[in-house]
């Protein structure tokens, strides 16, 4: 009799203990299942909206190259005037991420560069978008030429705006396209952009004449006679693509001649593009139209943007 009453107990004990057990991990393991695949679903970022990248030769009409390279129209040989429309490639590993064109006049009074560049952004971070990595480089880009942040692109860029009032005459611009040049005359350094120096240091490399950049001869009254009409400095530009920037640089060539460099930078969704426009004159009195040489490179830039929203 005590066998048969102790061997019901011992089993029903045993069948609790093991119902406890079953249903506490299988509880466990539900919810650690639905967190991790809740996180991994996510966790993954939208991709750009551009996949490929058009041709960056044919992207600029005949017209807008008579217009910007005035020497073009003007090659006597067929031949060599139509290699001159057609520009030439530049050199890319991978032209589904980056692909550019330039394209090069010399005339009696002057000599002229066009570049155009394409750039698509991918982010290899699962977390991170293809358009937060593009902003990311644009900003860099923006941060590079020494224009400042606009300051409503977030709360991020309130610390940049804090330093903002050691410059009071950006202020005085009569635009309202974004933040100009102006403030950066306020150190009276001689450079007609003191806060965008690494950017003329930049465009001067580009043609050899980074010394000249640096300091020039006559720099005391860079800022008096570059020729940059009021509203015209470098600044940021509310009306072209998803953000974008104008950068305009003065400089003296190793002929001491002044070169200036208008560059427009525009980023739509993960795809940066890049118009660079410089001018150098024959005689070394000349300065180049800072206001015709704005015009032409954002007016190509906005012809641009036409081609990726179209």
């Amino acid at each position: 009799m005590q066998r048969r009453v102790y061997v019901p107990g011992t089993a029903a004990l045993l069948v609790a203990l093991l119902a406890g057990c079953t249903g506490g991990s299988g509880t466990g393991e539900g919810d650690d299942g639905k967190s991790g695949d809740s996180g991994s679903s996510t966790a993954a970022a939208e991709p750009g909206k551009y996949r490929t990248l058009p041709e960056p030769c044919g992207a600029v009409d005949s017209s807008t190259l008579d217009s910007m390279l005035p020497g073009l129209k003007d090659i006597e040989d067929a031949k060599q005037r139509e290699k001159a429309y057609a520009g030439s490639a530049t050199v890319t590993y991978d032209t589904d991420r980056r692909v550019g064109c330039r394209w090069k006049s010399e005339s009696a009074d002057a000599t002229h560069h066009l570049l155009v560049d394409f750039e698509r952004v991918v982010s290899y971070d699962g977390t991170v978008s293809d358009d937060t990595r593009a902003q990311e480089l644009y900003r860099t880009k923006l941060r590079d030429a020494g224009i400042p942040e606009p300051p409503s692109s977030g709360s991020d860029e309130d610390d940049d705006d804090t330093e903002e009032p050691e410059s009071p005459e950006g202020s005085d611009s009569p635009k309202g396209t974004g933040k100009p040049g102006s403030s950066d005359k306020a150190d009276g350094s001689g450079s007609p952009r003191a806060q965008g120096a690494p950017a003329a240091a930049h465009a001067a490399a580009r043609k050899g004449d980074g010394a000249a950049a640096d300091e020039e001869p006559d720099g005391g009254a860079a800022s008096a006679d570059d020729g940059t009409p009021a509203g015209y400095e470098p600044r940021t530009l509310d009306d072209l693509g998803d953000e974008a920037f104008l950068d305009d640089v003065l400089t003296t060539a190793a002929s001491a001649t002044r070169q200036r460099t208008v560059t427009v930078v525009f980023r739509t969704s993960n795809v940066i593009v890049t118009v660079s426009y410089d001018e150098q004159p024959a005689r070394r009195t000349e300065v180049p139209d800072s206001k015709e040489m704005q015009d032409n490179a954002r007016e190509l830039a906005e012809n641009l943007v036409d081609r990726f929203d179209g």
